[in-house]
């Protein structure tokens, strides 16, 4: 693509400001590691929040985004669930309280608070380790390949992906190396400034460009439609005939089987709380327990409405503008690339200026996931391993410098594993299929069942982790696609998901029950500061014992009926950016007059009962 000289300065400009405010910020993080890794829990909430939501507005997703609106419609906003973003949720509602009041650093030290000291919990807390390891890796190369092959399309220089790609890591690395946490979110702010521009001004084009009338003509009926039946219907052969191709090949066909499993998965991933990554770190970084579920509130609308707003905008642009071009592509026997939507519109319908100021704020989603995840896995290292292990009583500027280093090693790592992965769609495999699969399972069972112990946890963490990846190498052997819900094979990947969380079921459920509970006054301990519901009798009248002001917490319904009023709550900062680009007024009234409402009623039954630890 080519660039006026405006985009190209707006582009080096967000860069070498980045860069020197890491710089600037480098004194402030190095004072030691809480606050090099969570800020010092003195950031805000709503930073917090406003940086976490940043790190989710990446390039890869927002392009994959992007595609499925064009081609399933309103039916693409149930899609984004399979991860699942509902998940924000359940940490608004309770989860974030019970994670912030842990008072650690990182996942795996939240094991030790959880499981105590024993081999059990040495072991369970060398999985979270490596599992957090391979995640962030599994990501990096994930972002390795994603930004390569779009900063290749974008910008006017003739490199290959690997250099922009190589080039970027290093700038990011170099910014949030001395500035950490503080980097981290202030860099994120910035970079959801821009995004939240580039999208209102998408929206306007958009909206301006394309009729009512002009937009109907050019998609099939139900592409309007939000509900759905047992299949997706939709019937693109009059239109963009290989798009049929498409959803043949996606496996959301069957849709109604599509929405019970995602849901089905969605709901138990949620309830074992986030992964190691940078959301939990957000979440240990906010000041007070009450501040935490206000920054997992803060992610639904700050993040969905100016997204959808961009994304909506896109999908309606190409479909009036680009459905030729697919058409053409098709005909010439060419292969048919959805993701040079998002380029081609930056190209033909933003003007000097706007166009700089979109590129840098899509190289920026790319450095706030980057960044995050880069502080996120040297956390670990340094926590986990070197202070743990190898120097627990060396002076805090030991580990900053420390840390510095182990961002250097991630960092390296990660380039090694972007140039080795053959593509974005293999790295996918493995972080979606390996590394999720065999998490669910002992992460719901570590907050709801008092026997659960350190043994347990390990044995269902590794054999979800190994079932998952016999899956994995299974069908690669195969030669057949292996990331669920993504590949043509719908009826092989409802059948994986299930099978995984059994075997890990079963053996956390086995192993605990034939290995001793973990130590009382751990598990009082625990107990009584985090407060979770679910199955804690036994210490629950331990503790009451031992505390007679001691109050358990019996919110079970109250919470679970709040994240069905949040779900929907949420679900509607999607809709009403997206009604408002198709012009669905009727609509778009009718969900914000749904918003009001669950606003409301979450002001009362959630927010107004939150406690101030």
């Amino acid at each position: 693509m080519q660039l006026h000289a405006v985009d190209i300065g707006i582009i080096f400009t967000y860069i070498i400001v980045i860069v020197i405010a890491g710089l600037i910020l480098s004194k402030k993080a190095g004072k030691n590691i809480d606050s090099y890794f969570l800020g010092g829990k003195k950031i805000p909430w709503y930073f917090l929040g406003i940086a976490n939501a940043s790190g989710m507005f990446d390039i890869t997703g927002t392009m994959w985004l992007v595609t499925v609106f064009f081609i399933y419609g309103l039916k693409s906003i149930w899609l984004p669930w399979v991860w699942p973003t509902f998940n924000q949720i359940f940490l608004m509602i309770y989860l974030s309280i019970w994670i912030r009041r842990s008072k650690v650093m990182t996942g795996a030290e939240w094991i030790r608070k959880r499981f105590g000291h024993d081999l059990g919990a040495e072991l369970s807390h060398i999985s979270v380790i490596v599992f957090a390891m391979f995640m962030v890796i599994s990501m990096l190369a994930y972002a390795f390949r994603g930004v390569g092959a779009f900063a290749q399309i974008i910008l006017p220089w003739e490199l290959p992906p690997e250099a922009y790609a190589t080039i970027l890591m290093l700038i990011t690395a170099i910014y949030v190396m001395f500035g950490g946490m503080y980097s981290v979110v202030l860099t994120d702010i910035i970079q959801f400034t821009l995004m939240t521009i580039a999208s209102v001004f998408i929206a306007i084009i958009a909206i301006q460009r394309v009729s009512p009338e002009l937009l109907a003509s050019v998609v099939p009926d139900g592409w309007f439609n939000l509900s759905f039946g047992w299949k997706v219907n939709l019937d693109w052969s009059a239109l963009v005939a290989t798009v049929n191709d498409k959803i043949a090949t996606d496996g959301f066909d069957l849709f109604t089987i599509f929405f019970m499993m995602t849901v089905l998965k969605g709901v138990l991933a949620s309830m074992a709380g986030p992964t190691p990554n940078f959301d939990m770190q957000k979440i240990l970084s906010a000041r007070t327990p009450k501040e935490a579920a206000m920054m997992s509130w803060c992610v639904s609308f700050v993040l969905n409405v100016p997204r959808y707003l961009m994304i909506a905008g896109v999908a309606i642009l190409g479909l009036t503008f680009f459905s030729d071009e697919l058409n053409t592509m098709a005909e010439a026997g060419q292969k048919i690339d959805f993701e040079q939507i998002l380029p081609w519109i930056i190209k033909g319908f933003l003007p000097v200026g706007l166009i700089g100021i979109v590129l840098a704020g899509l190289i920026a989603a790319f450095m706030s996931t980057f960044d995050a995840t880069v502080n996120c896995g040297a956390s670990y290292l340094v926590n986990d391993v070197y202070k743990r292990y190898i120097k627990p009583n060396a002076r805090p500027r030991t580990y900053v410098i420390a840390s510095y280093l182990c961002t250097v090693l991630i960092v390296g790592v990660g380039l090694l594993s972007g140039f080795f992965a053959e593509s974005v769609h293999t790295v996918t495999q493995w972080v979606v299929t390996g590394l999720f699969g065999g998490y669910t399972a002992p992460n719901v069972l570590k907050w709801h069942w008092w026997r659960f112990n350190g043994f347990g946890y390990f044995a269902g963490m590794i054999s979800g982790l190994l079932t998952a990846t016999a899956f994995a190498v299974y069908f690669s052997l195969a030669g057949q696609d292996t990331v669920p819900m993504f590949s043509g094979n719908l009826e092989r990947n409802l059948a994986v998901f299930p099978i995984i969380l059994v075997v890990s079921t079963f053996f956390s459920v086995i192993v605990s029950l034939l290995t001793k509970p973990e130590d009382e006054n751990v598990l009082k301990d625990f107990y009584k500061s985090v407060r979770p519901w679910g199955f804690w009798g036994p210490i629950r009248e331990m503790v009451s014992a031992d505390d007679n002001n001691f109050k358990p917490n019996t919110a079970f319904a109250r919470d679970m009926l709040n994240v069905v009023v949040g779900t929907i709550w949420q679900l509607t900062f999607v809709l009403i950016p997206v009604y408002l680009i198709v012009r669905k007024f009727h609509a778009m009234v009718v969900c914000i007059v749904i918003m009001a409402a669950t606003s409301l009623f979450l002001k009362f039954n959630w927010f107004n009962k939150l406690e101030n630890d």
